[in-house]
């Protein structure tokens, strides 16, 4: 799947402390609601001891993203902290059982969801940022990751499969199936093979009805898509890497966001107003949460009080020593961030861990320079973009690569080119492309683009940093 500003980088829109766990585990409870028909009557949950959920599920808030998700909710709803009493309360129960059964990834959820004297398994993965892959359905080997509007249908035989997918290409609306797919279990666990039909809108409940009438499905459930930008059979983007983006350009310098809206334009089918429309809903989600946690948090389980009004009063009365807008940039990050701590809501950018500081500095740097939302909303999208070339080639979970995964993300802020407030105050200052490549410089090395372990950190002068391989760091994303 190709990458998306507003699905892999900036957002999910959510509640809790990981948008591995909390965002992640919804979008996977959502996609097995819908797998098994509506809310389960029972639920087990296995994980792979090996892997980091058995000791994290709860206090990271696994459990209540899948709570939320299987009855249904957003991601950023209000009622998420008590999702656990909620789904006890809509009658499902939920047992969760440490297995060893050697799963490659750490972020391994097993379900098995009963519901009308049906069952079915679901096997996911949490990839990073929100991000979820969907590997197998009763057992069956299969991809979902959530955007597309997925219908599946249990056949009998090969021959009620070629009919049925006959039918559908014939019967249905031009366009709306993008793909169909034909899944059969070696050896044969389960009745018959399954049909996986993508679409971007739901597959007509008629055409399903007619279906199941002519006797070519034993079964048929809709999975609704849970990602914000859909995909196509057609879905490409312009460039995918700094090299390609700056031929794309071809020598005009244009704003790194004028190219990042042309990306999303070409990778998610919107238009130019819906990709600045969507960054602009964002912008103003992320200015309320820095007044909530300017205006002071509270929540029973956190460690410390709230910070950021204490902060605040400092800062007005001129207590504070060093530069004002850093100050404020220190000041809207721990506002954020306790707005994360309580439960409010904020934007992964690209994790929840790494929420605050990328949309702070940005937020900050543009009241200074008396500029309006829309400027915040293009600074956003030139930090999507580079996102988008770092999500391309390596991971955002620190599951996967240590909490440096995040950390090329955000920058370390010791003020090297990668520094998250540089760059992307450069889009807000109006740099042109190349301007802005200069201050991009995330320290990707070509053994992370292939796969291969996290950095490796040295220690200069008494303070640990990532190597810096390249003054000019957009290279490293070529």
């Amino acid at each position: 799947m190709l990458a998306s500003i507003f699905n892999d980088v900036i957002g999910p829109v959510m509640r809790g402390p990981s948008s591995s766990h909390c965002a992640a585990a919804l979008r996977i409870g959502r996609l097995a609601r819908d797998l098994a028909g509506g809310l389960p009557e029972a639920v087990l949950v296995e994980f792979d001891r090996a892997g980091s959920l058995p000791t994290t599920h709860t206090s990271q808030g696994s459990d209540m993203g899948l709570f939320g998700g299987l009855l249904g909710w957003e991601a950023s709803d209000s009622r998420l902290p008590d999702a656990e009493h909620a789904l006890q309360a809509a009658g499902c129960q939920v047992t969760f059982v440490t297995v060893d059964v050697g799963d490659p990834h750490p972020n391994t959820y097993r379900l098995t969801l009963s519901r009308n004297g049906e069952s079915h398994t679901l096997r996911a993965i949490s990839t990073g940022g929100g991000m979820i892959e969907v590997l197998a359905i009763d057992e069956l080997l299969l991809s979902i990751y959530g955007d597309f509007h997925e219908t599946l249908f249990w056949c009998r035989s090969p021959g009620d499969v070629e009919r049925l997918t006959t039918t559908l290409r014939d019967a249905s609306p031009e366009g709306i199936c993008e793909a169909i797919e034909v899944h059969t279990a070696f050896p044969r666990r389960i009745a018959g093979p399954l049909v996986q039909v993508r679409s971007r809108t739901p597959l007509p409940a008629s055409t399903i009805t007619a279906l199941q009438a002519a006797g070519l499905t034993t079964r048929a459930r809709q999975l609704a898509a849970v990602l914000p930008v859909l995909s196509g059979a057609g879905t490409a983007a312009p460039f995918t890497s700094a090299a390609r983006l700056l031929a794309a350009d071809g020598g005009e310098g244009l704003p790194l966001w004028k190219h990042a809206i042309a990306y999303e334009c070409q990778r998610g089918g919107l238009s130019e107003d819906e990709v600045l429309t969507r960054m602009l809903e964002i912008v103003r989600i992320l200015q309320a949460s820095i007044d909530e946690g300017i205006a002071g948090t509270r929540y029973d389980d956190r460690v410390l009080p709230a910070q950021a009004p204490a902060f605040q009063a400092a800062l007005t009365a001129g207590r504070l020593l060093g530069d004002d807008t850093l100050n404020q940039i220190v000041l809207a990050t721990t506002a954020l961030m306790e707005v994360k701590s309580s439960m409010g809501v904020i934007v992964a950018a690209p994790t929840a861990g790494a929420c605050a500081a990328l949309p702070a500095a940005v937020i900050v740097v543009a009241r200074k320079r008396g500029l309006d939302d829309e400027a915040m909303a293009q600074a956003l999208l030139a930090a999507g973009l580079i996102g988008i070339f770092i999500t391309s080639a390596w991971s955002f979970a620190a599951e996967v690569g240590g909490c440096q995964a995040e950390g090329v993300g955000r920058g370390d802020g010791c003020g090297r080119p990668g520094d998250p407030r540089r760059r992307h105050a450069r889009a807000v200052a109006g740099g042109r492309l190349h301007g802005a490549a200069e201050h991009a410089g995330p320290d990707l090395r070509p053994g992370r683009q292939s796969g291969r372990g996290a950095m490796p950190r040295q220690k200069r002068d008494g303070c640990h940093q990532r190597p810096r391989l390249c003054q000019h760091g957009f290279g490293r994303l070529c």
